[in-house]
């Protein structure tokens, strides 16, 4: 996929994220009901002088896990130390985490999914009981001595939850999954963003934007500064709904945010194979893409917009796709029956 429209960190989104990212929930646009139990959570547990339960953050990526996540330690008053699944390689590195941690300070844990499974051993009794057990000596002398730690609250986020173990998912007493956000809310990011960043938005260029950005802020952000760049070069500075269209349909955005991969797939789909059902293998191996990929970047999408259904015999194209492609479905493609 190209960077424009990966919902994956990027490393020029390292650069802007940071001085994006929300100080305060008030700052924070979107996900009111799971920021509404968050408050209620973390005032409960400030009342009651105790650590916040353990969180665990799911969803697509791109959303604000990780900046709900930082949100969380600045209302608790509190540290964090954030780190990911695929870093924390060796038992001895997460212990040696776990026993840095202060009195009630969160340790964030992004790809939490991507742990392997012997860690998650050391996470069970250190989620649980606050402890861990350490193995004095070697052989047969050798005994188990359990280690007590400073009560933490562990947040976790992932794009996976069904690949998260059952022990350890049922470990975290709070869980929330984060959704894709609405036009609106979307409109609301990018205005922020622009004063930030100083940019000149109007607000029809800031719908315009939003509609494109498949319901995905870290995408609304990459396409507002992109759009930027346009205006500059071509334009005044300033980003109007003429502006924004233009710069976005240079860039093969189309309005439903779809690019060149979610079309390609769309037109394999209806020209190769009658308009499905057709196999992810079949359809990867037709536009030369990873499976992995089109199941966890392209599908979920086309998927949400009803342009593309998962039936058991494969993927299969729907009446809302052939409009938007500017084709009639046929017929025998209208009475065929899902089974």
């Amino acid at each position: 996929m190209p960077a424009i429209l990966t919902p994956i960190k990027t490393r020029e989104d390292v650069l802007f994220e940071d001085s994006l990212r929300p100080q305060k929930f008030e700052d924070f646009i979107g996900q009111d009901n799971i920021k509404a139990n968050l408050k209620i959570f973390i005032q409960a547990a400030k009342k009651r002088n105790e650590n916040l339960d353990h969180v665990l953050l799911y969803g697509p990526p791109g959303l604000g896990k990780t900046s709900l996540a930082y949100l969380v330690a600045k209302e608790l008053g509190v540290g964090i130390k954030p780190t990911s699944g695929p870093v924390i390689e060796k038992a001895g590195d997460l212990s040696a985490i776990l026993t840095s941690l202060q009195d009630k300070e969160l340790l964030f844990i992004d790809e939490i999914h991507r742990l392997h499974p012997s860690l998650e051993e050391i996470l069970y009794s250190a989620m649980e009981d606050f402890s861990l057990d350490v193995i004095i000596g070697q052989g047969p002398g050798a005994r188990s001595h359990k280690l007590k730690i400073k009560r933490f609250t562990l947040v976790g986020a992932t794009t996976r939850a069904g690949k998260i173990t059952a022990p350890l998912r049922s470990r975290f007493g709070i869980v929330h999954r984060l959704d894709y956000y609405q036009p609106e809310d979307l409109k609301k990011i990018i205005l922020r963003s622009a004063r930030i960043l100083k940019v000149k938005v109007e607000e029809g260029g800031a719908e315009e934007i939003a509609r494109r950005a498949r319901g995905t802020p870290r995408i609304a952000n990459r396409l507002l500064r992109r759009v930027r760049d346009f205006a500059e070069v071509k334009g005044d500075g300033l980003i109007d709904e003429r502006v924004a269209r233009k710069a976005l349909d240079q860039m093969e955005v189309d309005v439903f945010g779809l690019d060149d991969v979610d079309r390609k797939i769309l037109y394999t789909i209806m020209e190769n194979f009658s308009g499905g059902p057709v196999g992810i293998n079949t359809i990867a191996a037709a536009i030369d893409e990873e499976k992995e990929t089109i199941e966890a970047i392209y599908e979920p999408y086309l998927m949400r917009l009803g342009f593309l259904e998962r039936t058991p015999r494969g993927r299969q194209l729907t009446a809302k796709a052939y409009d938007h492609l500017g084709n009639h479905q046929p017929a025998d493609q209208r009475q065929k029956k899902l089974f």
